[in-house]
């Protein structure tokens, strides 16, 4: 009775290890067609590469647009958006107006997408009144674009101080803290 016992139990180990050596082979012949399957995706030239700003680089310059605001005594809200027009960082000052929220990824957003300062933005209005008509957009001066090599690939929008000309300027010194 005993030696059928150790046989059982060698038996058990061995199926065990088998079992074990089985789920490796299977999972790495999954691994292999899914590498396959990555390296059959599109041609390289149907791909395109894109710039974007880190989320540090972003902190970097809401923060530098919100210290220059606030060395002038002003209480505003900052929004950096990437190149597609999503938030990737929104500061609101001690003491800033809840409008001043929404406001500076508006103006972001707007200036990202036209590449140009929102200021700029705004005088094209009298041409085309219709533009105001986008959605997410705000016609009004405080946004500025960051570009790389060219392209806009990011914004920096500023909402709150008593004129457009100050956000503005604050904005820019968001831009400017990136080497811009």
């Amino acid at each position: 009775m005993k030696k059928l016992n150790t046989i059982s139990l060698r038996a058990r180990v061995l199926t065990g290890a088998l079992g074990v050596a089985a789920v490796s082979v299977a999972s790495l012949g999954a691994m292999a067609t899914s590498a396959d399957a990555a390296s059959a995706g599109p041609a390289p030239k149907e791909l395109r590469q894109t710039t974007h700003l880190t989320v540090a680089a972003a902190t970097k310059a809401a923060q530098a647009a919100l210290d220059a605001a606030t060395k002038d005594g002003q209480r505003v809200s900052v929004a950096v958006v990437d190149r597609d027009g999503n938030t990737l960082v929104t500061l609101r000052g001690d003491g800033a107006g809840p409008q001043s929220y929404d406001s500076a990824a508006e103006k972001a957003y707007t200036a990202v997408s036209w590449n140009a300062p929102t200021s700029e933005l705004a005088k094209r209005l009298a041409q085309a009144p219709n533009l105001k008509d986008i959605p997410g957009t705000l016609f009004l001066a405080g946004g500025a674009p960051v570009d790389a090599q060219g392209a806009p690939i990011a914004a920096v929008g500023v909402a709150g101080a008593p004129s457009g000309d100050q956000d503005e300027r604050y904005a820019q010194a968001g831009v400017t803290a990136l080497g811009r």
